[in-house]
């Protein structure tokens, strides 16, 4: 079986939880027996694609390749063509949802739908946003499409009305390692709560910020935030407004194992987002050995089962009331913990792998597309 993936995502992103699904879900692939993956990407900028082994990627590193403009898509196409000729595919994942560089009239198309965020929360993109509407149509033009959760799976059918027998579900997974000798909870001399990633619209960062201001416990504590770029007027304006001290929130930023430190020293980390695709930032802390206080919206509850403290993401004093009983409670953080290590357990890159290899077989024997 050859399988294609496409330049999609690596063109669009540096670093990501969508690349690095892919990149997982090749390297694992090519362990299969019979199976030959091969990601198709003439140019990239994508940071994980170097790491792979060079059998498994067409294509170089190009930070600033749009600087080349005509030339590199010129090049970029003769590439995927001659890569098209050479490999005959029998299927071609596309990474995502605009118009795929990869067609061949043999091969099956997959698509990976990650989230229905675009389409349940409008309001929160500009009103030319144009990717529900690629989605849309890469969706109609799919063979078959995985989703990345049950809770992904019935936004889809329910508000693109695509047929149940065409979409099936993939969970992702996690891979972080906690660091040897690292500070865990109140070892550390000046406790934090962590909080990771974007922190607009539906991720409700202001949320937390809200709920840390209305307890005066959890205002001692330190708030830091890792990646999601320098906090914002807007957002500092939140944090005075809630009371804060600005000297107790901290934005920072690095590799995966500074942030496998910053989970490991953290006596919470929260995940207040009103909507997720999968949520793969738990799953990491878990894995770190940091208590999980998190929303109990969409996908969320799917991934993370009874092994953190749930709150309601529209109520902050449900927030506040979570994040104290983790924060302030040395037995309760112990409770989670153990129960994350369960919890984490339940995912893994190779059962992504297998059971994404088994919707393979069946879009091309077709029992997926009828």
């Amino acid at each position: 079986m050859k399988v294609l993936f496409d330049a999609q995502i690596f063109r669009q992103q540096r670093y990501g939880g969508i690349s690095r699904y892919c990149c997982e879900l090749t390297t694992r692939l090519a362990d299969e027996p019979g199976v030959q993956p091969l990601i198709v990407a003439p140019h990239h900028r994508n940071e994980y694609l170097p790491t792979l082994p060079p059998q498994l990627v067409v294509g170089w590193h190009m930070r600033h390749w749009k600087r080349f403009g005509k030339l590199s898509r010129f090049l970029a196409r003769r590439v995927e063509a001659r890569t098209l000729e050479r490999q005959q595919p029998d299927l071609i994942h596309a990474t995502y949802y605009w118009a795929s560089p990869l067609a061949h009239p043999r091969a099956k198309r997959v698509l990976t739908v990650y989230d229905m965020i675009h389409e349940r929360f409008p309001g929160h993109f500009p009103p030319d946003e144009p990717t529900a509407a690629a989605k849309k149509r890469a969706v109609a033009e799919a063979d078959h499409v995985i989703c990345i959760s049950h809770s992904t799976r019935r936004d889809l059918v329910a508000m693109l009305g695509v047929p149940e027998h065409k979409v099936s579900v993939t969970h992702l997974a996690a891979q972080m390692v906690r660091p040897a000798g690292a500070p865990a909870g109140l070892a550390d001399q000046s406790p934090y709560l962590l909080y990771v990633g974007d922190r607009g619209g539906y991720k409700n960062f202001i949320g937390v910020v809200k709920a840390l201001g209305a307890s005066a416990a959890m205002r001692e504590l330190r708030l830091v935030c890792f990646g999601g770029g320098e906090l914002r007027p807007e957002e500092w304006a939140a944090i005075d407004a809630a009371g804060l001290a600005r000297g107790r929130v901290q934005q920072q930023h690095g590799d995966d194992t500074a942030l496998a430190g910053l989970y490991a020293g953290a006596l919470c980390f929260v995940y207040p987002s009103l909507y997720e695709g999968f949520g793969i930032p738990p799953l990491e802390a878990m894995q770190c050995d940091c208590p999980v206080a998190c929303s109990n919206t969409s996908s969320i509850p799917e991934v993370v089962g009874d092994a953190t403290e749930l709150f309601d993401p529209h109520d902050v004093d449900a927030i506040r009331t979570a994040l104290e009983r983790v924060a302030l409670s040395r037995t309760r953080r112990a409770e989670l913990v153990a129960l994350g290590h369960v919890q984490a357990e339940r995912f893994s890159w190779a059962r992504c792998a297998s059971e994404t290899l088994s919707v393979y077989r069946r879009v091309l024997s077709g029992e997926a597309c009828a």
